[in-house]
């Protein structure tokens, strides 16, 4: 079919993957929508903006559910905070899409600063939402109530809150079940999924809290979200079998989260309930045994498409299997499925181009190109 879109781009001959394998085909982008995926389609299209397909492959724009965009860090005095995000790393690392979150730093980082920045980048061009909170407890929030957060403020999708870690605030069992509570009435009332993303440390309680919540209580089992579960062996196992999504972490290791993630679906875990993020711009502090740091590093977002490709080339996963980890998983889990995560008619037009080896070729974010043949085609705005 062809259409009365003045602003139409085609890109031509390349290997589809919706993350499914559908093959070389043509696909139609109209402004920020995809408008038709289809063999020979330059004949409908031919005012089209044509972009070489031929010898890569297109997937969805990568999902990134656990960014800190304003810096993390902190842990090691006031030099220790990790710088904020800028827009061109996401392009640099394929990701269209993101959830901001603040981390251990709830004092010199705001929530205000935290949805400023979150608004910052969808001006600039991509999709962004966030997370009211940080790891401590009472919840530091922009309004001064979670459910009004969540309620009133677009971008906001959940909260952010820290478990089983000396950082935390060592919340109680009935102060979780109360801010689970409140996270999902301000979800029903908002339309929003009401995360409640639980940074988990390596401490003793593991999640034997959460699974006493889910026995005792009506809660659900989809507003909890563990993070970091490579750490967790079993539970985080029992947890996903529990129908639960269970979210692994790129940047502490990425071949270890690779052969994390294959021991999970070798356990017996469903691929659909696992997601890989990349905890960019976060700090990756190291303890001894007493819980003193003794060295730090930022954690960088290239690391998601890192573990994509270790899955790929060295663990010898299906290209669509390990694509669902950073596309239509993560939108199913952040409830964005109807428009984010796959390559279809109708879906935002979130693009990667990738070539034989995996390397990233071309970015388009709403139907934008900002990246071409690995060159840049927009800036910062400092």
């Amino acid at each position: 079919m062809g259409g009365g879109c003045i602003m139409l781009t085609m890109i031509e001959n390349v290997h589809v993957y919706d993350p499914e394998d559908l093959g070389v085909n043509d696909i139609v982008l109209c402004y920020d929508k995809i408008v038709e995926i289809g063999k020979g389609l330059f004949a409908s299209y031919p005012k089209a903006k044509r972009i070489e397909g031929k010898g890569l492959m297109a997937t969805a724009g990568f999902i990134d559910q656990h960014v800190h965009v304003t810096g993390g860090g902190g842990e090691g005095s006031f030099r220790t905070r990790v710088p904020e995000l800028k827009f061109t790393d996401c392009i640099r690392a394929g990701v269209t899409t993101l959830v901001g979150v603040l981390g251990t730093d709830g004092i010199t980082r705001s929530v205000e600063n935290l949805v400023a920045k979150t608004k910052a980048l969808n001006e600039e061009g991509i999709t962004a939402y966030c997370l009211t909170g940080s790891y401590e407890y009472p919840t530091i929030t922009l309004t001064g109530d979670v459910k009004k957060d969540i309620a009133f403020i677009k971008e906001v999708l959940g909260v952010k809150v820290a478990l089983s870690d000396h950082r935390c605030s060592n919340l109680t069992k009935e102060e979780l079940i109360r801010l689970v509570s409140d996270v999902r009435m301000a979800s029903l009332i908002s339309g929003k999924p009401g995360l409640v993303t639980i940074h988990m440390g390596r401490g003793k309680q593991n999640l034997n809290m959460i699974f006493e919540i889910l026995e005792e209580t009506d809660l659900p089992i989809k507003h909890f979200r563990p993070t970091h579960v490579g750490k967790l062996g079993e539970s985080a196992i029992r947890f996903a079998k529990m129908g639960g999504y269970i979210d692994f972490t790129a940047s502490t290791n990425p071949s270890g989260a690779a052969r994390d993630i294959i021991e999970a679906t070798q356990a017996g875990i469903p691929l659909e309930r696992m997601t890989l993020s990349s905890d960019a711009n976060g700090s990756l502090p190291k303890w001894n045994d007493k819980n003193e740091m003794i060295g730090i590093v930022a954690a960088s977002m290239k690391s998601l498409h890192n573990v994509l490709k270790e899955l790929i080339q060295v663990e010898k996963m299906e290209v669509a299997e390990a694509l669902r980890l950073a596309t239509t998983n993560v939108s199913q889990a952040l409830e964005l499925h109807e428009s984010k995560g796959k390559l279809q008619a109708g879906y935002d037009a979130d693009i990667l181009l990738l070539d034989r080896d995996f390397n990233l070729d071309t970015v388009i974010a709403r139907g934008r190109l900002l990246m071409q043949r690995g060159e840049l085609q927009v800036q910062d705005t400092y």
